[in-house]
């Protein structure tokens, strides 16, 4: 079928792309793109310098920049060995002459013109031979010729090139802009906000963050694309949100607190006491209580859910835990089931992992109410799992849930109360604006028998001194994590050569050179084979299975590991209270969240337990985040200054990327600063909804095709 491009729009196929066909349209889809607005929603990932154009005479050794040069000689390819051929030529400026190389490039004879003047980007090296380049980027800079000073680089996959990729974004962004075609992109800023603002228009923003024509084009661009997702979420946030407060059948009576209290070894915090006034008030009110809960870690989250789980068996009415993992599943039964069965209450576990008798004897005793709490994975949202009369369900650590996973489960009684646990400390201000939706409850007080990681800030020259102490903390009986940023070693990009400009270092991280990263399979090989032979070390990584993942973290839970090699898929609130070291390699690369985080997985026991923050970097904002960790425990106070220095990327995406189903969050641009931008796009949506609440006007027609399309599609736009 021919292609009409006054037909195509945003939802068109990629093959309606000149140069796409069904071989490139697959090979595309393995990266998320599927249709032509895809293509146009590929940010770079960076981008290659190319303005940076020098004289042949001032050039140092291994630098990488462009150079102006007017080509000398005619190129002449020979075949230097079989299956390879070398084209060479020579260049020069005014300042002297370079020689130039391409391998298996014998087509570039014919496209190199002798007099021509172009530029060549790449790497230059300088010898006592003289100047030259291997297989530079050339581009015609004679009389009239364009050349932008910067050049994206995407992110790719096997079968797309850059080139490729660069051509079919321009011809997607030509495609989308044309006032031709009738399925284009639309502004859905009114004009007043982006004034108000000072914003650019979505074409321009586009066009902006693709081919930059300059450093400050690219961060007007950037601004405007921030806000555009940072005010799409907010609108998606509310309107997904909104609710009516939904009655329940009937108000809970108090239950007797000391009853629940009189049973724990130690006294509740003031936080936790003043939650538990909160879930009170909740499932009193007659109204179905709908409450996250936040804390830092080690805070007390599981006496709150457990004393509201007491309420609702007190009422006379079932309850579900429902944790994202069987290791967490396994782990808060073990605790609240000795608990509650000294309240004469009965409490099951109901995981994937249970044979299909031992399931179906649960089913049956929660379908006739016989099992007051149970304790599950999604394995509690199966069809076959019925209730008699459930009132609660608390989802641990909901960010891993789906919004359609927790409605399924609140979905199995006519009137339940909902509380959600949230792991990561959140400052509330920004909890009130991600979970407007919600109730917020937050554990900002520590108990007092609370042991604190001792946290150090060390450099690579520190490595020996760091393996006798991990010797020393194993053979006092302890356990270590090690956690990597990546898997394998850095992937050199496909196709390009030189250094490239990150989005953080035009935006802010203050990192002109990052150090070398650490792979968790290199230091694992590394460990196990080498340094500590005599220990069982372990590796764990996002690509394993979940299965595979759940026996290694089981297996150092139980002693069996005694150092374990990770990347950050560490399950969050796992208690090992024998772990006593986490060292965390190449820091720098972390939020300071996340590494709160990471430094919770130890001082569970009563063992003294430590945190190492490895680090090579020289960036100054980098070595102020980790000297800020390394002087303060507070989860909050450490979230606040995360908040402030990195921007909201990090919350936003620990909450899954996901906007209660309704779309990917794809916010690739949010760092240094956007928090300011957070709030007011929130603000801004919040006008928006209350001067249109179905966004039903004329004016704000293009706002809500975007926002059906994205509830429709299931993708940020």
């Amino acid at each position: 079928m021919a292609k009409n491009r006054f037909e195509a729009g945003k939802s068109s196929p990629v093959t309606y792309l000149s140069g796409i066909g069904e071989k490139k349209a697959q090979a595309l889809a393995k990266i998320g793109i599927s249709t032509i607005w895809d293509v146009a929603r590929h940010y770079p990932r960076a981008y290659e310098n190319r303005g940076d154009v020098r004289n042949i005479a001032d050039i140092e050794n291994e630098a990488v920049c462009s150079l102006v040069l007017t080509v000398s000689g005619r190129p002449q390819t020979a075949m230097i060995r079989r299956g390879m051929t070398l084209t060479k030529f020579s260049a020069f400026d005014d300042t002297g002459s370079c020689k130039i190389t391409y391998f298996n490039q014998p087509y570039i004879k014919d496209s190199i013109v002798q007099g021509g003047t172009y530029r060549f980007y790449g790497r230059v090296k300088r010898t006592g031979t003289g100047v030259s380049m291997a297989s530079p980027i050339a581009e015609p800079a004679g009389d009239g010729a364009r050349l932008l000073p910067l050049s994206p680089l995407y992110p790719l996959t096997a079968g797309i090139s850059q080139k490729q990729m660069r051509t079919a974004v321009s011809g997607a962004l030509a495609l989308l802009l044309s006032p031709v075609v009738k399925n284009g992109i639309k502004e859905t800023l009114p004009l007043e906000l982006r004034r108000r603002h000072s914003l650019c228009d979505i074409g321009y923003a586009l066009r902006g963050i693709h081919f930059p024509d300059s450093f400050k084009t690219l961060d007007i661009a950037r601004r405007r694309l921030v806000f555009d997702d940072l005010y799409t979420f907010a609108l998606l946030s509310r309107i997904s949100g909104k609710r009516e407060r939904r009655k329940a059948d009937a108000p809970y009576k108090k239950a007797d607190r000391e009853k629940l209290l009189c049973l724990l070894p130690y006294s509740p915090t003031g936080a936790q006491l003043r939650t538990m006034d909160e879930i009170d008030s909740d499932l009193s009110g007659g109204f179905l209580m709908e409450r996250l809960l936040t804390g830092d870690v080690g805070s007390g989250k599981t006496l709150c859910a457990a004393y509201a789980l007491f309420c609702a068996a007190e009422n006379g009415y079932q309850a579900a835990l429902m944790a994202p993992t069987e290791i967490l599943a396994v782990q808060h039964y073990s605790a609240l089931a000795p608990l509650f069965e000294k309240l004469g209450y009965s409490v099951a576990l109901l995981t994937g992992s249970l044979t299909k008798a031992a399931k179906n004897k649960i089913y049956d005793k929660l379908a006739v109410g016989s099992t007051d709490i149970v304790i599950g994975t999604h394995a509690l949202i199966e069809d076959i799992v019925h209730f008699r009369r459930l009132g609660l369900a608390i989802t641990d650590e909901q960010h891993r849930f789906g919004a359609g996973q927790r409605e399924r489960l609140f979905s199995k009684g006519t009137s339940v109360h909902a509380l959600s646990m949230s792991a990561t400390p959140i400052p509330r201000t920004l909890a009130m604006v991600l979970y407007g939706d919600s109730d917020i409850s937050t554990l900002d007080e520590m108990p007092p028998n609370r042991r604190k990681a001792d946290t150090f800030l060390v450099d690579s020259s520190y490595e020996e001194r760091l393996y006798k102490f991990i010797s020393k903390n194993i053979d006092a009986g302890g356990q270590v994590y090690i956690v990597c940023p990546a898997i394998e070693e850095e992937e050199k990009l496909e196709d390009e050569n030189g250094e490239q400009i990150s989005l953080d270092e035009l935006f802010g991280s203050g990192e002109s050179e990052k150090p070398k990263l650490r792979s968790a399979k290199e230091y694992y090989a590394e460990l196990s084979e080498k340094i500590f032979p005599q220990y069982r070390v372990a590796l764990m990584h996002g690509r394993m299975s979940g299965t595979e993942k759940d026996r290694i973290m089981r297996d150092f839970a139980a002693g069996k590991v005694q150092i374990l090699v990770s990347t950050t898929v560490i399950e969050v609130g796992v208690n090992v209270p024998t772990a006593t070291l986490m060292i965390v390699e190449n820091a720098e690369r972390f939020g300071l969240s996340q590494l709160h985080q990471l430094r919770g997985r130890v001082g569970r026991g009563a063992m003294q337990s430590y945190c190492v923050l490895v680090s090579d970097s020289r960036g100054e904002d980098a070595r102020k985040r980790l000297e800020m960790l390394a002087s303060t425990t507070d989860g909050y106070k450490i979230a606040e200054f995360d908040l402030e220095t990195r921007g909201p990327g990090d919350f936003i995406e620990s909450r899954g990327g996901k906007i209660r189903q309704s779309g990917e969050l794809s916010l690739p641009y949010i760092n240094m600063g956007d928090s300011a931008a957070l709030y007011t796009a929130f603000d801004e949506a919040d006008k928006t909804l209350a001067a249109d609440p179905m966004l039903s006007s004329e004016a704000n027609a293009a706002l809500r095709e975007k926002i059906e399309y994205i509830r429709n599609k299931n993708q940020l736009v």
